[in-house]
């Protein structure tokens, strides 16, 4: 019989903490005990699950005992900081930062391209970044049939990739400008509110900022090719919590439309969203709370016989974040499950 498990939740009064809650509620994850971990400053806060309250605690020494998966979403010094105490106290720790995705000893999973990987873990699990993720989604279908040569994406990212801090101040900035006062930027470097900037990682000597290599070596370890080719421009626009990108596809031969959108629309986790007549696609307002990726305005690229375009929004909170590392949980679960079957079939048949 499948066992319930201690569930832990580092960062638990985040945005992505938040969804991560919900979702273990609405998809009936089987928890025997949910522990809530913040910042010393956010204990004492009490948030709802299943009809109950449950206190937020601190976290610190020892609060990882007798846990057995650990969703951190706290950020990559939180993460380097206290996950290796949730291994040591026997915990599986999925964690949301960027702290472990170039670990090559830790997978990189994105559970519709490539699950099998989630079981080679040694205690950590890395959920690979919200642009990286809903690309790989989308693509995957279409790189099965045909492998994908060289792929050149500009992403649209929501103010919910910098926390739900960054949301607030872009609604303060609109409610200014429109009362004709100045836009304050306090968590973002500059206004976003009726304005648009380059992502504001670190930029590297190559000229690339960090947001956009990250796209580049997590899709490189997801899809298991070390040499994939892939250029980003990555870009931060005044929409609240879903992400958009503009792709460019190259293959060695060309790939039929027909067959692409086919790809798409029977793709775990992707929709296809298309009305050509209306000239109606993806747009974020339609992938805000929504679990799959929405991908349409798939097209030939009229400078490359051997090219495609594609456009497509996906919440960044939910599988940008919080679902695929609740998914990857799901995984381990059914593995689990799986191996308890193996078990109870050998034990059996021994007993005969």
């Amino acid at each position: 019989m499948p066992r319930n498990y201690r569930v832990a939740i580092l960062g638990a009064t985040g945005a992505v903490g938040a969804e991560l809650l919900a979702l273990l509620e609405s998809r009936q994850f089987p928890i025997a005990d949910l522990k809530l971990l913040a910042s010393p400053r956010s204990a004492g806060k009490s948030l709802r699950f299943r009809g109950e309250d449950i206190l937020v605690s601190p976290v610190e020494s020892g609060c990882f005992n007798g846990v057995d998966i650990v969703l951190a979403s706290a950020g990559g010094s939180i993460s380097k900081a206290w996950i290796p105490e949730a291994i040591e106290a026997g915990a599986t720790a999925i964690d949301n930062s960027s702290a472990y995705r170039a670990d090559p000893s830790v997978p990189l999973v994105v559970p519709e391209v490539n699950p099998q990987t989630a079981f080679e873990h040694r205690g950590i699990i890395a959920n690979p970044n919200c642009t990286t993720i809903l690309m790989s989604v989308a693509l995957w279908p279409l790189h099965r049939i045909q492998p994908i040569r060289r792929v050149v994406v500009s992403t649209y990212q929501s103010a919910s990739g910098a926390g739900a801090r960054a949301m607030e101040e872009v609604k303060l900035q609109s409610r200014a400008i429109l009362n004709g006062d100045d836009a304050v930027a306090e968590i973002l470097p500059y206004p976003l509110a009726f304005n648009l900037f380059p992502h504001n990682s670190p930029l590297n000597a190559n000229g690339y900022c960090e947001e956009e290599l990250k796209m580049v070596n997590e899709t490189r370890k997801i899809f298991g090719v070390p040499d994939f080719k892939l250029t980003a421009t990555c870009v931060r626009v005044p929409v609240l919590r879903a992400h958009s990108e503009a792709i460019n596809l190259e293959f060695d031969s060309p790939f039929d439309l027909e067959v692409a959108r086919t790809a798409i629309s029977g793709a775990e986790g992707v929709q296809l969203l298309e009305n050509w007549e209306a000239n109606r696609f993806p747009m974020p307002i339609d992938a805000t709370g929504q679990d799959d990726v929405l991908v349409g305005r798939i097209r030939r690229d009229i400078s490359n016989p051997n090219g495609l375009d594609l456009w497509l929004c996906g919440d960044q909170i939910r599988k940008g974040a919080a679902l695929n590392a609740v998914q990857i949980a799901e995984l381990l679960v059914e593995g689990d499950a799986v191996l308890q079957g193996d078990r109870a079939s050998a034990a059996s048949g021994a007993a005969s």
